[in-house]
């Protein structure tokens, strides 16, 4: 096993209601596979501003890069060009095109009858309901995993969700996508579409919106076959 200082960096960039301590159970694995790892911090206040506290996240690491995305995140890692990023990894991610927004994309087909109704507060950022988190969030987590989601929830602004995407970098940059065949939040047949629609390298999982929490083992290799095909030996 190499060094980690002579290997690439993961950048894990979280979504909407949620922080990055979700990636508790990723980061040691990749690590102990010769992998920098950072998790990035985004304040999902603007698809605009989380491209640009990734960018400088980016900043921060040097030699190659594979971002990884988990749902909203997918637009964000897209978003966030650099040139030394070799690969994206979307996690039941979103993946809007040039000119599409992520709402676009999340409403292109009928939502899971367990999905939340959600609705912007009076200073327009979205919360997602309490009981949500154990029912269509993370349905297969444990009950202390959902505490936990729960108390640490940050919410999402409207403008994230609504702001038109640039040229993503998926176009030009080659991508691996986990489909989460159990979703409820973001559907299945919505994941494979974008899937395919870039490219990706895909693999299908019976697994809920959070495997990076219920199911760690699927998103590890998914990432660590990105970094092999696409950061140095």
């Amino acid at each position: 096993m190499n060094h980690p200082k002579h290997m690439g960096t993961v950048v894990l960039v979280h979504g909407a209601w949620a922080d990055g301590s979700c990636w508790s159970n990723i980061i040691i694995p990749l690590r102990r596979h010769g992998l920098n790892v950072i998790s990035a911090q985004i304040p999902l206040t603007s698809l605009t501003d989380d491209a640009a506290a990734l960018r400088r996240v980016i900043e921060r690491t040097m030699g190659p890069v594979t971002l990884v995305g988990h749902a909203y995140a997918g637009a964000v890692i897209a978003a966030a060009h650099n040139d030394r990023v070799k690969s994206l990894v979307y996690v039941a991610a979103l993946a809007p095109d040039e000119g599409e927004t992520v709402m676009d994309v999340f409403y292109r087909a009928t939502p899971h009858p367990q999905a939340p109704h959600l609705e912007p507060d009076a200073y327009g950022f979205i919360w997602m309901p309490e009981e949500s988190f154990g029912s269509a969030v993370a349905h297969k987590a444990s009950s202390d995993q959902i505490a936990i989601m729960t108390a640490l929830q940050q919410p999402i602004s409207v403008q994230c969700i609504q702001e038109k995407a640039p040229t993503p970098a998926w176009k030009s940059t080659p991508s691996w996508y986990l489909i989460a065949e159990e979703d409820r939040m973001i559907i299945p047949e919505v994941q494979r579409f974008m899937a395919e629609r870039m490219g990706a390298t895909i693999r299908s999982h019976n697994v809920d919106h959070t495997p990076m929490h219920t199911a760690p083992n699927f998103v590890v290799d998914l990432i660590l076959d990105a970094a092999r095909k696409t950061l140095p030996e």
